[in-house]
C-alpha cells in the first residue's frame, strides 16, 4: 500500500496458474531408426537413436518416448562402476509408445539394462539379456533387468546376475512379467523390491528364492520358480499379501521359506499353511492353462476368487488392466475373476460344500440368523448354529464392566455402546484382536446405574 497526494493507490499483484509439468519440463524423443539424430532430441524428426543419449540431454522432470524397436547401443557407468546400457541418474519418466511387446533394451549379456535413480521410472518395455560383473556380494553385481526406481508394465526376460535379483533389484515393479531370470545367491526373478500385481515364473536361484527374495509383494503369483540346491523355490523371506505362491520347486521349502529372513504371509494361497500371518489357503489356485505356464488367470471356480483381503490392493486395476476388486474383494494373484457369481470367498464356500452361487450368499443354512455372507465375514462355522458372533453376558468388576463376545483368531471386532435401542451407539474401541473363544473388553467409562446396551461387530476392509 502506497500513500500518494493523499490518495490511496491499492497495488494488485495478479497470481498466473503454474503447472510444474509444464513451462519447465520437456519432451525428448528416442527412434533407433533416427536418420537426423540432434540433441536435444525435441521431435521425431531429431529423435535419438539410443535411449541414453535422450537421457543425457534431458533434466529433472522431463518425459522420454521411446518408440518401437530394439535398444541395444549406449549406455553409462553407474555406481560401483557398473555399466548399465541405459543409466538415469535424475528423476525422469521414460516410457515406451506402444508396450513391450514393441519395445525392447537388450543388455548384451554384460551390461545392466536399466539403472534408475529414486524417483525415476521406466514404462512399457522389455528388459532381456542384461548381466553384471562382479561377485563377492558386490553391489555391483545385483539387478541385470533393472535396478531401482519405478518399473510400470515391463517385461523382464532372461537376465542374469551373480549375486542378487537376475530380473530386478531394488525397485517397484507395478504390473510387470518376470521370467527366466537367474542369479546365483539370491532372488532369481527380483531381490529387496517391492512387487505389485506381477506374475513370476520360470526364475531360478542358485541358493535363496528362486521367485524373490525379500521384499514386499500384493497380488502376485509365482509358479514354476526354482531354488536349487537352495531354499524357498517361490519366495525367501519378505512379506506376500493376496499371492499365489504355488507349483515353485526346491531342495527346501518349494515354495516359501520362513528360515532366517521370516516370510510373512496374508491371505495367499500356497502349501503348506504359513505359520506366520492370516487368511491363507491351500487349495489349488486352478490357473487356466499351467502349460508352460500359458495362462495363469484363474478358473471360473478357482478357491482365489474373492479370497483376498482388500486393505492390501495397492491399484485400480490388475495385470490385464481389468479392474482390481469385482464382486466387493480382491482376488488372490495378479489376475481378477471379472464375472464372480458369488460375493463369498470361493475357497470359503467349498470348505463348507456350498454351491456357488448369488443365493448361497443370503441363505442360512444353520438357522443362526446370520446368513453365509456374514459367516463368511465373521469366520463362524454357517453349518453350526452353535458357531455365531455373539455378544455374552457382562460381568461387573468393581467400577467397570467387563464385556464378553465369542470370537475367533484373525478377525478383529469393533465395540459400541449406548444408553438406550433409540440413541445412537458411541464407538468404544476398534481392531481389537479376537482371541480363540471368547474376547473380552473392560469397559470403565460406564458410569452410574445403567442401562447399558452394546453392540459388536466385524472390521472388515
Amino acid at each position: 500500500m502506497f500513500r500518494v497526494q493523499g490518495w490511496m493507490l491499492n497495488v494488485v499483484l495478479a497470481l498466473v496458474p503454474f503447472s510444474a509439468g509444464s513451462a519447465l519440463t520437456a519432451v525428448r524423443y528416442v527412434d533407433v531408426n533416427s536418420t537426423n539424430a540432434t540433441p536435444p532430441y525435441s521431435s521425431w524428426s531429431t529423435a535419438a537413436t539410443n535411449i541414453q543419449d535422450a537421457v543425457d540431454a534431458a533434466v529433472a522432470g522431463d518425459e522420454i518416448v521411446v518408440t518401437n524397436g530394439i535398444y541395444a547401443t549406449g549406455g553409462r557407468a553407474t555406481v560401483y562402476s557398473t555399466i548399465s546400457r541405459v543409466a538415469v541418474d535424475k528423476p525422469l519418466n521414460i516410457r515406451s509408445v506402444n508396450g513391450p511387446q514393441s519395445t525392447t533394451i537388450d543388455g548384451g549379456g554384460s551390461r545392466r539394462c536399466v539403472y534408475l535413480t529414486n524417483s525415476a521410472s521406466l514404462s512399457g518395455f522389455t528388459l532381456t539379456n542384461g548381466g553384471t560383473g562382479g561377485g563377492g556380494f558386490n553391489p555391483s553385481a545385483y539387478g541385470g533387468g533393472a535396478h531401482g526406481g519405478s518399473l510400470n508394465n515391463c517385461t523382464l526376460t532372461g537376465n542374469r546376475v551373480e549375486v542378487a535379483g537376475g530380473g530386478a533389484y531394488g525397485g517397484t515393479l507395478n504390473n510387470c512379467t518376470l521370467t527366466g531370470n537367474q542369479t546365483g545367491v539370491f532372488g532369481g526373478g527380483a531381490a529387496d523390491c517391492t512387487l505389485n500385481n506381477c506374475t513370476l515364473t520360470g526364475n531360478n536361484s542358485f541358493n535363496y528364492g528362486g521367485g524373490t527374495y525379500g521384499g514386499a509383494l500384493n497380488n502376485c503369483t509365482l509358479t514354476g520358480n526354482s531354488a536349487g540346491p537352495g531354499s524357498g523355490g517361490g519366495a525367501y523371506g519378505g512379506a506376500l499379501n493376496n499371492c499365489v505362491v504355488y507349483f515353485n520347486t526346491a531342495t527346501n521349502d518349494a515354495n516359501f521359506s520362513l528360515s532366517q529372513f521370516v516370510a510373512v504371509l496374508n491371505f495367499c494361497c500356497t502349501t503348506p499353511q504359513p505359520t506366520n500371518g492370516f487368511g491363507n489357503i491351500t487349495n489349488a489356485p486352478l490357473f487356466v492353462d499351467t502349460n508352460g505356464w500359458a495362462d495363469l488367470r484363474l478358473q471360473s471356480n478357482s478357491p482365489c476368487i474373492n479370497a483376498g483381503n482388500n486393505s492390501y490392493v495397492t491399484s485400480a486395476t490388475d495385470l490385464d488392466g481389468n479392474p482390481r476388486t469385482v464382486g466387493g474383494t480382491v482376488d488372490i494373484g495378479a489376475y481378477e475373476f471379472q464375472l464372480p457369481t458369488s460375493m463369498i470367498s470361493y475357497a470359503w464356500l467349498q470348505q463348507f460344500n456350498l454351491p456357488i452361487n448369488p443365493a448361497t450368499d443370503t441363505a442360512d443354512p444353520d438357522g443362526d440368523r446370520m446368513n453365509n455372507w456374514q459367516e463368511w465375514r465373521c469366520a463362524t462355522d454357517p453349518t453350526n448354529a452353535v458357531s455365531a458372533l455373539r455378544l455374552l453376558a457382562p460381568t461387573v468388576a468393581g467400577p467397570d464392566l467387563l464385556v464378553r463376545w465369542e470370537s475367533v483368531v484373525g478377525v478383529n471386532y469393533s465395540l459400541e455402546r449406548s444408553s438406550t435401542l433409540t440413541s445412537a451407539f458411541v464407538p468404544l474401541a476398534t481392531n481389537i484382536a479376537g482371541l480363540a473363544g471368547t474376547t473380552t473388553y473392560t469397559d470403565t467409562n460406564a458410569i452410574g446405574v445403567g442401562p447399558w446396551f452394546y453392540r459388536v461387530g466385524v472390521n472388515f476392509p
